[in-house]
């Protein structure tokens, strides 16, 4: 049972891979409630300021979100539903009750015109109906709670379990020994275990507002993360030693909705407060040790 001293934390998103993570890293001093997309639909206001007012929070972090970023392009209003107008409601509600919110972003916000990394007031340009509509659900969440809010950008993350790149790169390998990957998108692969870590340790910081950035450490292109995966995978004996991996263009590989070129975040902002990222590799090699087991 909470002491009476634990902080009221409402999670929404809770069923998503950083959603899970979030759950399983919570210091033992905070009070979680945690609500899935089944349970809260963020993008219905009503429900939202129901559920806050029966939970009464301290604190919400928001990992609801709608991630299919080229079903986006066909589906436009749900994006916008879940991803816009949802952080909104969520921000009105935190208002109206006194709380705090934490926000999750993505680099999408981004075109990838870039040659160094995105600072949290570079300016934004989206390329895409998924990276517009989380645009504009950060604006809701500082128009709405503007002394109050945490919106954090990340980007390529990643789990033990769930749908993402890693899991799909371990499948593919293991049922073909090949894989064909683009090399000319360009990131920071992020652990989401150690991005909830990093959330907790913002969740503790009244003093962290407005738009900050977070990602593990170092660069690497989508190529380079599968280069990665099989070298650490084999190492571990998940994967065959002999995958290969070809380079290719995103020319090579169209899909529905464009993606930033160039898309690695400057998390500086955050030293201050003692937030400094460990490289992705280090990372990747973490969350491969669980893989076996998931």
């Amino acid at each position: 049972m909470p002491s009476a001293s634990a902080t009221k934390v409402l999670i929404t998103g809770a069923g998503g891979q950083v959603g899970r993570m979030i759950l399983e890293t919570k210091p033992a001093d905070v009070e979680a409630s945690a609500c899935t997309h089944a349970d809260l639909d963020i993008g219905a206001d009503e429900a939202v300021r129901e559920c806050v007012a029966r939970h009464r929070p301290e604190l919400i972090i928001n990992a609801a979100a709608y991630t299919a970023v080229d079903r986006a392009e066909s589906e436009p209003d749900a994006a916008q539903r879940i991803n816009a107008m949802g952080p909104g409601h969520l921000a009105a509600a935190a208002r109206d009750c006194g709380a705090r919110l934490i926000h999750i972003s993505t680099d999408f916000v981004f075109d990838g015109t870039a040659s160094v990394p995105y600072r949290p007031q570079s300016v934004t340009n989206p390329l895409s109906v998924y990276g517009k509509s989380k645009r504009a659900g950060e604006l809701a969440v500082l128009e709405a709670l503007p002394e109050r809010s945490t919106i954090v950008r990340t980007a390529w993350v990643y789990a033990a379990s769930g749908a993402n790149f890693v899991r799909t790169m371990l499948r593919l390998m293991r049922a073909s020994g090949a894989v064909r990957v683009v090399a000319d998108q360009v990131g920071t692969p992020t652990a989401a275990r150690f991005l909830a870590e990093a959330l907790w340790r913002m969740a503790g910081n009244p003093q962290i507002r407005g738009i900050h950035h977070w990602t593990d450490a170092g660069v690497a292109s989508w190529y380079d993360f599968a280069v990665a995966i099989a070298e650490e995978g084999a190492q571990l004996g998940i994967l065959p030693a002999e995958v290969t991996v070809t380079p290719i263009a995103t020319a090579d590989y169209p899909t529905p909705a464009r993606r930033p070129s160039y898309s690695v975040l400057d998390k500086r902002s955050l030293a201050p407060f003692g937030l400094t990222p460990v490289h992705w590799r280090q990372r990747l090699r973490s969350v491969l040790k669980e893989i076996p087991n998931a």
